[in-house]
């Protein structure tokens, strides 16, 4: 492929991945904890899933963003029947908690080549980076220090997170974001076809990135792998 100016990835399943055992704590924790019906581990976890698919189409159809806070009332209604009465959760509490598990168990480098193609391409010195990702469950406050401790952050240059703007990908003024904060002091003049999106999601990153006019790469989700860049 061709050296481009900037880099923008998005995260999930395509450079981290789910640790499953999170998932799995985190379905024992709201089973023990706000479970009054007696729901099974099986029937907390597939509410997760289902409320996962579901914010994500809804955050893709509007551009906005659902907040991690609303998706875990989202699965505590749906466990108690669609009960909507909150005023004994104490909603920053259950985030500090989610975030201290998945701290915990932290997510995965997404293969064995993911970290090696970004710092050949930072290597080269000519190329900034940065990340555009949608988020859910888990807020940009907490994938900064996931990134940190994955070392991921090193090579970045910026990271750009749907619940810290109030837009989702593709929403066209999300990537316009991204690409007014690309480091003119770097690039003093960039064009759109020197800028390409990398991703798993044909709509939220292809989609996004084509409505602007700059290069998409969609990975993983097809047959191809990170390394296609350095190809």
């Amino acid at each position: 492929m061709q050296l481009f100016k900037h880099y923008s990835f998005d995260l999930w399943l395509t450079l981290i991945k789910s640790n499953p055992s999170f998932k799995i704590e985190r379905a024992k924790y709201f089973h023990s904890n706000y479970n009054p019906l007696g729901k099974s581990i099986e029937e907390v976890s597939a509410v997760f899933r289902n409320v996962d698919l579901m914010v994500n189409g809804i955050n893709e159809k509007s551009g906005l963003n659902i907040d991690a806070e609303e998706m875990y009332l989202m699965v505590m209604s749906i466990l108690n029947d669609y009960r909507t009465n909150f005023s004994d959760v104490n909603v920053n509490d259950l985030y500090l908690k989610m975030e201290a598990l998945v701290l915990e168990h932290i997510p995965e480098i997404y293969c064995a080549e993911s970290l090696g193609v970004l710092l050949k391409i930072k290597d080269k010195g000519k190329s900034t980076i940065s990340l555009l990702s949608n988020t859910g469950f888990i807020k940009g406050i907490t994938l900064r220090k996931i990134l940190h401790h994955l070392k991921i952050d090193q090579v970045l240059d910026f990271q750009l997170y749907s619940d810290e703007v109030r837009m989702s990908k593709p929403n066209p003024k999300f990537f316009q974001m991204m690409i007014d904060t690309i480091d003119r002091n770097r690039h003093p003049t960039i064009d759109l076809h020197e800028i390409i999106h990398i991703g798993d999601n044909p709509i939220a990153d292809c989609k996004g990135a084509d409505s602007l006019g700059i290069a998409s790469l969609l990975i993983n989700s097809n047959n191809l792998k990170i390394n296609h860049l350095l190809s």
